[in-house]
């Protein structure tokens, strides 16, 4: 893209700057004050096609620069990597997306480990509604799960930290750590009157595609827990797997799923939808035309009765799965609203190491709907009350599979 390119001359250009900024450039600027506003300004905006960049007045910022210089009381604290890797961060969050973000060596290199699936932590998806961190939901099995979190529990503190302002990496970062070692969380659910602390000793995290059974006699109960890279071939196993059974009806569980791959979630839908029917849209705000992903054929469910489960921990490609099945197929959402992650991140490889992770685009279901923010609202609301809990109780479940057994 012309603009990330633009982007990475810009930033190499900055990062030249700050590494002899103690040298001539400072020098330069005390002195000259009218002719320096004008070269600074050239060095920050040469590699730049905005317009609105080239009318910037920089002068503020080596401003600031040079009066920390002078007057912080301690200098050795002054690191003039890390102030430039600041200062981007600090860019990158006046944007006020929380899935935008700027990520130095150190933080990129865990990122990549993360998505790679080896890492060790606490096992939860995080994110944020109107500035909360908060568990979007446990992952099967892990010790966030196994501790007793929930979807929508918000996190006030992290080992004594407060998450005020903290950024979803930030907390990340945090919560994660080697197995064997703990971490505190002070959560508020929705219903109480306090928080309440959390110790979690952190494990390897290994969490399953899926897991499956027959239920009513011939109800496939299908529990989809992420859209990884091994979910479409795991799926299409137990695809053949219930074929061989008496099975005529399918409740697909997409309760505490985080997401995954936008492609999983497509090659999943093509076994409930028709051939090229739409399953997901992607939005780009107008810069090009919109982009239609289409269901690839694989249709040996698309006559079953189908009902699907979503809750707070329903997200990104689980949305996109129960929209277009909603969208297509009129198919009944039972539970409660999903979490509202409906957009689209890219990353983008920057100098040193360092990488961003813009958002690009947004996801809309076939008929139109944005995901992101108020998420998908189920058409048979049920919530499950921590008495549920306590005695093992599943009312959606139990509602799902009462639906599914009248449809004809």
């Amino acid at each position: 893209m012309e603009i990330q390119s633009s982007l990475k001359k810009a930033l190499g250009i900055a990062t030249l700057i700050v590494l002899v900024s103690t040298s001539g450039v400072f020098g330069f600027y005390l002195g000259q004050k009218d002719a320096e506003k004008k070269i600074i300004n050239k060095i920050f905006t040469q590699g730049a096609n905005d317009p609105a960049a080239k009318s910037l007045d920089f002068t503020l910022f080596w401003n600031s620069w040079q009066a920390l210089k002078e007057k912080f009381i301690d200098q050795n604290r002054f690191d003039n990597q890390k102030m430039l890797y600041g200062a981007i961060a600090g860019m990158v969050r006046s944007l006020d997306d929380p899935y935008t973000i700027f990520m130095d060596p150190e933080e990129s290199k865990k990122f990549l480990e993360d998505v790679s699936g080896k890492f060790e932590g606490v096992g939860m998806e995080l994110g944020q509604k109107k500035g909360q961190l908060q568990v979007i939901s446990p992952l099967e099995g892990t010790p966030a799960q196994r501790a007793g979190l929930r979807a929508g529990d918000k996190i006030v503190k992290i080992d004594d930290v407060f998450t005020t302002d903290m950024t979803i990496d930030d907390a990340v970062s945090k919560i994660r750590g080697k197995k064997g070692t703990s971490v505190v969380l002070v959560i508020f659910r929705e219903g109480w009157n306090n928080t309440k602390e959390f110790k979690l000793i952190r494990d390897v995290i290994e969490v399953p595609s899926l897991k499956w059974e027959v239920m009513d006699n011939d109800v496939a109960y299908i529990k989809l827990y992420q859209f990884s890279e091994k979910a479409s071939a795991d799926f299409r196993k137990t695809t053949l797997e219930i074929l061989r059974t008496p099975s005529q009806r399918i409740v697909l569980d997409l309760r505490n799923n985080p997401g995954g791959y936008l492609e999983v979630a497509r090659d999943i839908a093509s076994f409930f939808l028709e051939k090229d029917s739409v399953v997901a849209i992607e939005d780009f705000g107008g810069k090009q035309e919109p982009k239609k992903y289409l269901a690839l054929g694989n249709d040996v469910f698309s006559q079953l009765p189908l009902v699907v489960l979503i809750n707070q921990g329903s997200a990104s490609a689980a949305e996109i799965l129960a929209g277009a099945l909603r969208d297509n197929r009129q198919i009944k959402l039972v539970g409660e609203t999903s979490f509202g992650k409906g957009s689209v991140q890219e990353l983008e490889n920057l100098t040193g190491g360092s990488t961003l992770k813009i958002t690009v685009a947004k996801w809309l279901t076939p008929k139109g709907q944005s995901i992101s923010d108020h998420g998908l609202t189920p058409d048979v609301k049920i919530e499950i009350t921590d008495e549920d809990y306590q005695k093992e109780k599943d009312p959606q479940l139990d509602k799902a599979l009462e639906i599914v057994q009248e449809i004809r």
